[in-house]
């Protein structure tokens, strides 16, 4: 028998060390791989979050141009009036008075005490004249209705009524410029910018008049430096929660500048009070808070009266009403509806027929314009009309006591009607208009001059002679009413070129998404670069060039819109057509033409379609839970079909309890005005409130044990209720919730008073716990997510699991020569339950910022998420766009379901004030944001769920994770952006309809807020989470695509995660 061969002793030792070698470099072949692969993912996020920013871009350039053209501005004319120069004699006048004893019209006051109580509504001052109780607004100030019926000849009282829109910033422009402003200041009410063009405090101040402020001080950002410094008080504005600092602060400052020895350090005092606009935002107009203000303001009135001077003049007024729960900004009557009373001790005041003995009982009769205030009391003080006045002197100023002196109201009508004149030749020039624009009033001006020139040519006064005034007083009145109406007209012209472009950008925004979500690339790299990105970048910077060479230092904003315009209306379609880089990735889209996918075109469109019709818009919130129950009822049928009984039973029961909770959430409304009487608001504890019932301050503290149960349900389906979950949602979630529920039950404690404690130690206590929260849920709630691992639990066991367990991987022990089994729990949803730790970060931050009934909102919100998810998944409609389209429905739905309306008075201003006590740029109206729109924001935040709820990271690239999250995001936008560009249309069409302004208007605005900030919250928290879930689940499970599930548990990582140490 042959010897056997043996190797040699060094032969094994050089065997040895090779394969020690290439064991090495096999494992550094390893991780250059992997460090690719993660790179890769890095480097295609980045792509997808410019390629968002580009729609970003495309979207707010859309909105800005159409907001430019829609948005109603007028032309300012820097013209001034002076004392020395009278309208009747033209630019080259003569002198006809002086400061001493008034310039165009001899003055009647030298002084004048004027009181704005905010939002004082006309019927706050009407005495209750039936039997029963009355509202609380009724019979608490009654001292302008006393004396103007007991002292006629001392006081008036009228309606006093605004112009749209009754934000306060654009009322103190009109009440002291004598002119409309346009709607597109209302974007501005937070921070006033200075008034320029001509106006009544600039008038007494060039005067010499030393004019003293006390109260809101939106006056100091219009007027800055005019008010004397020593003497002024500014208080905040804004802090809505506070009734009393502002007015406290006021009185009393107000009374010893009033005492004798003080009258001569000022000349003007403006006294803005703001307690009853603030008791009407908090608690509504019918409400003991309201009642306790007014008899504030009645007993402040009768002070200043007892201590009034024959030479003074005061004034009392309000500069806008307020609605039913409070609120103003819109058009409706009660926000429309102020009041004005004139007070003098001097008895010239008078009416103009025995039937306007006593104050008007409604509003609709003998009510006054606002602008009328600025040539009034310019007439009364011996200033000069502001030049852009377009105003009218109010009659019972300078009718007489006797109510005939109609000669003195025609000279008054006189100067009012030349100065107006005066206006409208040089505005006509300014414009270039022609000159058949004021034909007929100028026609009317003929007349009454002619009428003027007649009647001051008789000698002797006679009854004749004062039906001729009377007759001369009214035709001026008519050329300033006629000037006044063609004025309105020409700055309710639209600019239509700018309004197109910005729809056409709207709609090339709508099919960039759109292509994107219907997958019309491969991937992520094919989609985002260089198809878009590169040729866009090329194109603005060619275009840019081309229509702005001719001047580059100083283009104009007319040729920065044409490249702008050029860019998006030409080069980007083409090169998503044709300048694709492989154009074997170009084709039609393959689109998903499945039932569900035109269930997502109907879900869409059907909606956008009726926004063309007013009663659509009105009643949006039950349209869209018509959608929703729609939705439910096709899963649920849906789901019978399926074949897996499991998945089967998951989408029938799902599919119920989303039918269920739409049908509970629809119990949350706010009604607007034009659903009366066809419903009845529940949001706040009556339809005349701003306060919630005591009964729903239950609901946070309910809230608080029930969602955190719910969650914790499903994520034990899927065996994630592990690591960082159990203490998200069994601990910090649930203390995080019990805490909003207290503030806003010491919110309510601090409305009652029911501690009786000093003013403002509840609010200092509730901003505590309002930071409290803030802090747990975005601050640390986002570096803990950063931080997260993965919901995993891995355990190494001896015994194997069933051969077709999923969560089970068998290795060889070399020691042992014994089958291990790993079992890594949860990892079937390792994506989903990971970044849904994001979504309740979200949650917590944003209840905090929501009452009671918008808490129930916002949870059964949350739970309708889970349940989309669960019946996405068991239908097998991950990457359909049902997902993200029905995520849109439920955005606008709760948004109606939060106490909000498309309406201005319905934006809950108090939310700026809930962690602060003053106004803080820019927290202050993100928190207004972060209210209005929670629901869309939490929404937002769950579109990437879609795509990665029940997904398994194992043999996966991330980077088509990531796809399907962007397609996910784009269907979400397309959804957003058809809703905005059909509201677009929709005012651009009906720009003329008589309720623009109240219905369509608002409803545009909120498409495009909501547009805006969705593609924010997806850019930057959608996106920001799923890269952080992405690389702590890849981390945690390896990056590389080949390997087993067991081997990626097992393989160490030098990332900044550290997963399953116990394994290690």
């Amino acid at each position: 028998m042959a010897e056997e061969y043996l190797p040699s002793e060094d032969w094994l030792v050089l065997q040895e060390e090779h394969g020690k070698e290439t064991t090495v470099f096999r494992r550094k072949q390893k991780r250059e791989r992997v460090a690719q692969i993660e790179r890769q993912f890095k480097a295609n996020h980045a792509r997808l979050i410019l390629f968002f920013t580009c729609v970003l871009f495309i979207h707010a350039a859309g909105i800005y141009y159409f907001t430019r053209g829609f948005l109603l501005t007028r032309l300012v004319l820097n013209d001034r009036s002076k004392c020395a120069v009278s309208p009747i004699q033209g630019p080259a006048g003569q002198v006809t008075g002086n400061l001493l004893d008034g310039c165009w019209h001899p003055k009647t006051f030298d002084k004048a005490v004027i009181i704005i109580v905010d939002a004082l509504r006309y019927d706050f001052t009407l005495p209750w004249t039936t039997d029963g109780p009355h509202p609380h607004y009724r019979d608490a100030l009654n001292v302008l209705y006393e004396t103007a019926s007991e002292q006629p000849h001392d006081a008036f009282l009228l309606p006093f009524i605004a112009d749209p829109p009754t934000a306060t910033l654009q009322r103190l422009k009109g009440l002291t410029t004598g002119n409309l402003p346009t709607f597109i200041d209302a974007g501005s009410n937070f921070a006033g910018t200075a008034i320029e063009e001509d106006n009544l405090v600039a008038q007494l101040r060039e005067a010499g008049k030393t004019l003293v402020h006390l109260g809101d001080d939106t006056w100091h950002s219009l007027f800055p430096g005019y008010f004397d410094a020593n003497l002024s008080r500014p208080y905040d504005s804004f802090n809505v929660w506070d009734l009393h600092t502002v007015d406290d602060g006021v009185t009393q400052h107000l009374f010893p500048l009033l005492h004798p020895s003080n009258t001569s350090k000022w000349d003007v005092i403006f006294g803005h009070y703001l307690g009853v606009d603030h008791a009407g935002h908090r608690y509504g107009p019918d409400h003991p808070a309201m009642a306790a203000k007014l008899r504030q303001m009645d007993r402040v009135i009768r002070d200043i009266i007892t201590v009034l001077d024959d030479s003074t003049l005061l004034v009392v007024m309000g500069d806008h009403g307020m609605d039913v729960k409070g609120d103003h900004g819109g058009e409706s009557d009660d926000e429309v509806q102020a009041a004005i009373w004139m007070y003098s001790k001097k008895g010239i005041f008078g009416r103009t027929s025995r039937e306007a003995a006593l104050p008007p009982q409604t509003a609709k009769e003998r009510h006054i314009w606002q602008i009328d205030l600025v040539p009034t009391l310019s007439l009364l003080l011996g200033t000069p009309i502001p030049f852009n006045n377009l105003g009218a002197p109010i009659k019972e100023a300078f009718i007489g006591p006797h109510g005939n002196d109609w000669a003195n109201l025609a000279a008054v009508n006189h100067l009012t009607g030349a100065q107006v004149k005066q206006y409208q030749q040089e505005y006509a020039v300014a414009r270039g208009l022609p000159e058949s624009t004021f034909s007929h009033p100028l026609s009317l001006w003929e007349e009454a001059y002619r009428r003027w020139k007649d009647v001051s040519l008789l000698e002797n006064p006679s009854h004749s002679s004062a039906l001729w005034w009377f007759d001369t007083a009214n035709a001026f009145s008519a050329y300033q009413a006629a000037t006044l109406r063609i004025c309105k007209n020409l700055w309710a012209r639209f600019d239509e070129p700018s309004m197109i472009g910005g729809a056409i950008m709207l709609l090339l925004g709508v099919i960039l998404v759109a292509w994107y979500a219907g997958g019309g690339w491969r991937g992520v790299r094919d989609i985002t670069w260089p198809p878009i990105l590169q040729p866009l970048i090329r194109s603005m910077v060619d275009s840019f060039l081309k229509t702005n060479l001719q001047n580059l230092v100083l283009p104009s904003l007319y040729r920065v819109k044409n490249a702008t315009l050029y860019v998006a209306g030409n080069f980007l379609p083409l090169h998503l057509i044709q300048n694709h880089p492989d154009q074997r990735d170009i084709r039609p889209i393959k689109g998903d033409y499945s039932f569900w996918t035109w269930v997502a075109v109907v879900f869409t469109l059907c909606p956008a379609i009726g926004f063309a019709s007013n009663s659509y818009t009105i009643w949006e919130d039950e349209i869209l839970l018509f959608f929703l129950s729609s939705f439910g009822t096709l899963s649920l049928f849906s789901s019978l079909r399926q074949s897996c009984t499991k998945n089967r039973a998951i989408g029938v029961s799902q599919s119920i309890t989303f039918i269920v909770l739409t049908r509970i959430a629809s119990l949350s409304r706010l009604c607007r005005e034009e659903q009366m009487p066809y419903c009845r608001s529940t949001y706040y504890a009556s339809a005349s409130s701003s306060t919630s019932a005591n009964w729903q301050l239950l609901l946070p503290f309910a809230l608080s044990l029930i969602i955190p149960i719910i969650i914790r349900s499903y994520y034990q389906v899927t065996r994630s209720y592990q690591g960082p979950a159990q203490f998200w949602i069994g601990v910090a979630l649930p203390i995080g919730m019990l805490l909003t529920a207290f503030f806003w039950t010491l919110d309510t404690a601090d409305d009652a008073d029911w501690f009786g404690l000093k003013e403002g130690v509840l609010k200092s206590i509730r901003m505590v716990i309002a930071r409290l929260v803030l802090g747990l849920s975005l601050g640390a709630g986002t570096v803990a997510f950063y931080r997260a691992e993965p919901c995993v639990k891995a355990v190494t066991s001896s015994e194997p699991l069933p051969p077709n367990s999923a969560t089970a991987s068998k290795s060889l022990d070399s020691t042992t020569n014994q089958a291990n089994t790993l079992d890594t729990s949860g990892s079937s949803n390792a994506y989903g339950t990971h970044y849904f730790l994001l979504l309740i970060n979200t949650y917590l931050a944003l209840i905090l910022l929501q009452k009671p009934m918008g808490h129930l909102s916002l949870g059964i919100l949350t739970w309708q998420i889970l349940c989309l998810l669960e019946i996405l998944a068991s239908n097998a409609l991950t990457t359909s766009v049902i997902g993200p389209v029905t995520l849109g429905l439920l955005g606008n739905y709760h948004f109606f379901k939060t106490g909000h309306q498309a309406t201005l008075s319905s934006i809950q201003w108090e939310a700026a004030f809930i962690p602060l006590k003053q106004v803080r740029y820019p927290w202050s109206p993100l928190l207004v944001v972060g209210n209005a729109m929670a629901a869309q924001i939490l929404c937002t935040v769950a579109v990437p769920l879609v795509a990665l709820w029940r997904r398994r990271p194992a043999g996966e690239r991330p980077s088509l994770v990531g796809a399907d999250v962007g397609r996910a995001l784009c269907a979400y936008l397309a959804y957003h952006g058809v809703v905005n560009l059909a509201t677009t249309v929709g005012a651009y069409w009906l720009r003329r309809h008589l309720m623009l302004y109240r219905i369509f208007s608002p409803r545009w605005m909120v498409g495009s807020v909501v547009l805006l900030v969705c593609d924010l919250v997806g850019l930057l928290v959608a996106l920001g989470g799923f890269r952080c879930t992405a690389l702590s689940v890849k981390t945690g499970f390896g990056w590389e695509d080949s390997r087993s599930e067991g081997e990626k548990m097992n393989k160490p990582s030098s990332s900044r995660h550290t997963v399953f140490p116990s394994l290690r």
